[in-house]
C-alpha cells in the first residue's frame, strides 16, 4: 500500500504541543490509539497497521519531533527523552482524551517505555515493537559485547556532521538501504516505499534532527536506573532477525513488567510491523481484545 493510495482515507493535521508543532495522519474514531515510528522513519511506517485498527480506534500516528513535517528545534538538548514524553503527554490532552493505547517502535518504542513509566495513569495498554525494556538495553550496553558491536553507530552518531554526509551521500542511499537491504522479507519495501522515507529525510533539517536522539540520549543509554515494576498491560513484538538489536536483551523483561505478553516472529527484522504487518496485527488485535 503506497502513500498515495493511503492517501484519500487519511486526514494530515497539526498539534502544537511542549512549544513544538507536530505534524500526524488519523483516521478511524473512538478510543486513542497513538503510534510513535523510529529511527530513520516517520509516521509512515505504521501504513499497514492504521486502517485496520481505524475500524475501532481513533488512530494517530505521529510525525515524532525532528521528524518529516514536524518542527525541527536546533538545539540538541531538545530530543532529550523528558522533552520527547512532554510531546506524548501534550498530543493525548490536546486531541481531548485522558489516556490512550501506545504503540512504538524502535525510537517510538523508547519514548513510549518512558511514558509508561512516567504516566502509567494515562496508558490502558502498551505495545512496543524491537526495543527492549530500557533496563535491558542500558545494561546490554554496559555489559554485552556483542551489544556493543551492534550498536556501534550510536558512536558514530556521537561525531558533527559526519552521520549527516553519510546519510546524504548517493541520494540518500544510506537511508534507502537501512530498509531495502537489512530486511528478512525483501518484498516488504517498494521503490514508492523507499522513496518515501529518502524524501522524509531529505526535509531540510530533518537528518540532523534525528541523530540528534542519539547525540542528546547517549548518557541515558548508558546509565542505570532503578525502573521499578510496570503495571500498565504490554505486548512485546520482537522480529528475531533484527540487525541492530540481540533477541537475549527480551530476555529476563518479565522481571520488570506484571502483566508482558511476548512474541517472536521468525524470519523478521527489525521492521516488523512492515516486513510481517498481517501477523503483527493478529498479536496486536488479540492483545486488545484480552
Amino acid at each position: 500500500m503506497s502513500e498515495n493510495e493511503l492517501e484519500p482515507t487519511l486526514q494530515h493535521q497539526y498539534i502544537t504541543t511542549n512549544h513544538v508543532r507536530l505534524h500526524y495522519v488519523t483516521q478511524g474514531e473512538g478510543p486513542l490509539m497513538l503510534m510513535l515510528h523510529g529511527f530513520p522513519e516517520f509516521w509512515y511506517s505504521w501504513r499497514h497497521q492504521i486502517p485496520v485498527f481505524a475500524q475501532d480506534y481513533k488512530v494517530v500516528a505521529l510525525d515524532l519531533r525532528g521528524y518529516n513535517d514536524s518542527d525541527k528545534p536546533k538545539n540538541v538538548s531538545a530530543y532529550r527523552l523528558p522533552e520527547l514524553v512532554k510531546d506524548v503527554q501534550g498530543v493525548i490532552q490536546g486531541l481531548g482524551y485522558d489516556k490512550c493505547i501506545l504503540v512504538g517502535h524502535d525510537w517510538g518504542g523508547a519514548i513510549a517505555w518512558h511514558f509508561a513509566y512516567a504516566h502509567p495513569e494515562m496508558l490502558q495498554k502498551l505495545i512496543v515493537m524491537n526495543l527492549p525494556h530500557l533496563a535491558k538495553f542500558q545494561e546490554a550496553l554496559r555489559s554485552n559485547p556483542q551489544q556493543m558491536l551492534r550498536s556501534w553507530y550510536i558512536g558514530f552518531f556521537q561525531v558533527p556532521m559526519l552521520p549527516e554526509l553519510m546519510f546524504q551521500a548517493n541520494d540518500y542511499r544510506a537511508i534507502a538501504s537501512a530498509f531495502a537491504e537489512r530486511a528478512t522479507n525483501k518484498n516488504a519495501f517498494s521503490t514508492a516505499d523507499l522513496e518515501a522515507y529518502k524524501d522524509a529525510a531529505a526535509k531540510r533539517g530533518a537528518l540532523t534532527a534525528m541523530i540528534n536522539y542519539y547525540r542528546s540520549n547517549l548518557d541515558t543509554l548508558l546509565t542505570s536506573e532503578d525502573w521499578g515494576i510496570l503495571e500498565v498491560p504490554t505486548l512485546l513484538l520482537w522480529g528475531e532477525d533484527d540487525f541492530a538489536l540481540g533477541k537475549e536483551l527480551t530476555y529476563g523483561t518479565k522481571d520488570y513488567v506484571r502483566d508482558l505478553e511476548l512474541h517472536y516472529l521468525s524470519q523478521c527484522s527489525h521492521w516488523i510491523q512492515q516486513e510481517q504487518p498481517e501477523l503483527v496485527n493478529q498479536y496486536m488485535r488479540t492483545f486488545l481484545m484480552g
